[in-house]
């Protein structure tokens, strides 16, 4: 039987919300056909913006969207997605299937969509094709109420009040498409183009997020915070916010990546270990961080992550759609339960990405929407958002063949405002279910309700069986004497809520 205490007495760090969030790029069928389908579409849609995707994206409480990409966002030139839709630029989308953007999804378009799902907003600046007055002209257009140029354009387009920006990137993945730079030199283009990011909104102060590693590219990290904080008094200097880090998972590789849905049990666990190694990312960067930035003022913002396998046979192979199973499901809550206990560092994180992308919660095929198992598994960690993570520690064993193995479970725990206590657990065995007993300290447990997702490796939501995968009520939850007693099945993701006496 394993073994899990929890200390609902200990709280160790909030986990901010925003470590839920979402990524959503001009790429293949996420934004257009997913997201938005116009305002004369025949499917239902509110000012162009699909119902039924924005129903379901509110149902899993989306705190923040990241927009314009990715890849595209070093090539994306804000004024072509401005002004009367048929007067804007068409352009060719040379990153991602070569096929023609035509701009009618613009900056006032992603407000829209972002006030349609109450979430915050992270725009992604383009410093690798762009200029400093670019970028310094389109912050102005997006959040400067006065009177200026840009403030007189936006009205001229429609908007006449300026919008809250949340987050704003200073260039993506800079190491490679977005310039391919050194770290040095991209650190003084972001200590340059940040200068410009100015707030003009009284009381409202823009995060602004500098481009950092991609997977365990230590150097890149060292360098670009020795070169920022250079002749500087630190991170009390305001000019950096957060850090990104960029890591999926490709069981087979990058070059070949593997297929979403025909894998043995071999390549389960291997995924599964390449997910588990997102701790070792995290602590490792973190350390780096440490040096240069000790009290934490600077959040990890892990804004792209997750399954990045081989597009589906017969798909645009520049479109990255794939399906989604429980290998997906137990990605998500491995790395989501590894977000939250680390939330004193990481502050932010993006799913890569939203819709009919690599590892989306929610697809699409003409009027038809469903909810994959990696959407079941944000609904079901939602309770987490802006709740207190409290100290526990789950007693392991590693399982798997010898090259991948992977720890059986994985936890972690919250408290919220409510003072519920919120568990989510992973079993990651393709076969074996696991006893769990859960000792709570100083703590008498007076209800508990569950929720779970279960299934078989492979399973997974289609068009023509789109709740084959579905979360179900769990009540094998028992209380004992000094806390809860539960059984986790094989290939699952559990949440319990527990209510303890006062």
């Amino acid at each position: 039987m394993a073994r899990l205490v929890i200390n609902p007495k200990r709280k160790k760090s909030k986990i901010h919300k925003e470590i839920y969030g979402h990524f959503s790029e001009h790429l293949g069928r996420c934004i257009y056909g997913g997201i938005y389908v116009g305002e004369d579409s025949p499917i239902e849609n509110v000012n162009g913006m699909r119902t039924d995707v924005v129903e379901a994206l509110k149902e899993i409480r989306v705190p923040v969207l990241r927009w314009p990409g990715g890849c595209f966002a070093d090539e994306y030139h804000w004024r072509d997605g401005v002004g009367p839709k048929e007067q804007r630029k068409k352009i060719i989308n040379t990153n991602w299937g070569g096929v023609v953007e035509d701009n009618s999804f613009g900056t006032h378009e992603y407000f829209e969509l972002c006030r349609q799902l109450g979430c915050e907003t992270y725009v992604n600046g383009n410093l690798g094709s762009g200029t400093v007055r670019e970028m310094s002209e389109w912050v102005e257009y997006m959040t400067f109420d006065g009177v200026s140029p840009m403030a007189q354009l936006r009205a001229e387009n429609g908007s006449e009040h300026a919008w809250k920006l949340d987050y704003f990137g200073v260039g993506n993945e800079n190491w490679g498409c977005g310039g391919n730079m050194n770290p040095d030199y991209y650190a003084n283009e972001y200590r340059r183009y940040q200068t410009f990011v100015r707030d003009y909104q009284k009381g409202h102060k823009i995060q602004k997020v500098c481009c950092g590693p991609n997977v365990d590219d230590y150097e890149w990290t060292r360098e670009v915070l020795s070169t920022c904080f250079r002749h500087s008094a630190g991170s009390d200097r305001g000019f950096m916010d957060g850090l990104s880090l960029h890591y999926y998972v490709h069981p087979e590789g990058w070059e070949i990546k593997g297929s979403a849905t025909e894998f043995d049990e071999t390549v389960w666990y291997k995924t599964l270990n390449k997910a588990v190694y997102m701790d070792e990312l995290i602590r490792r960067h973190g350390a780096i961080m440490d040096e240069f930035d000790p009290e934490k003022k600077i959040a990890m913002i892990v804004d792209e992550w997750g399954n990045w396998f081989t597009c589906e046979p017969g798909t645009n192979p520049g479109f990255l759609y794939q399906q989604n199973t429980m290998r997906d499901a137990l990605v998500a809550g491995i790395t989501l339960n590894i977000f939250n206990r680390h939330s004193d560092r990481v502050r932010m994180a993006n799913l890569a990405q939203i819709v009919n992308v690599l590892q989306a919660v929610i697809l699409t095929e003409g009027d038809q929407m469903i909810k994959t198992p990696t959407y079941h598994v944000f609904n079901m960690y939602k309770y987490h958002q802006d709740a207190d993570l409290v100290d526990s520690h789950m007693e392991t064993e590693m399982i798997g063949p010898e090259e991948w193995r992977v720890p059986n479970l994985t936890e972690s725990v919250s408290v919220d405002q409510d003072g519920i206590l919120h568990l989510t657990v992973t079993n990651l065995s393709a076969d074996e279910a696991y006893d769990v007993d859960a000792l709570l300290v100083d703590t008498a447990v007076s209800e508990v309700t569950g929720e779970i997702l279960v299934n078989e490796m492979h399973a997974m939501n289609t068009f023509e069986n789109p709740e084959n995968v579905t979360v179900s009520k769990f009540d094998g939850a028992a209380i004992t004497e000094h806390g809860l007693k539960f059984t986790m099945p094989a290939c699952s993701v559990l949440h319990l809520a527990v209510k303890t006496e006062a």
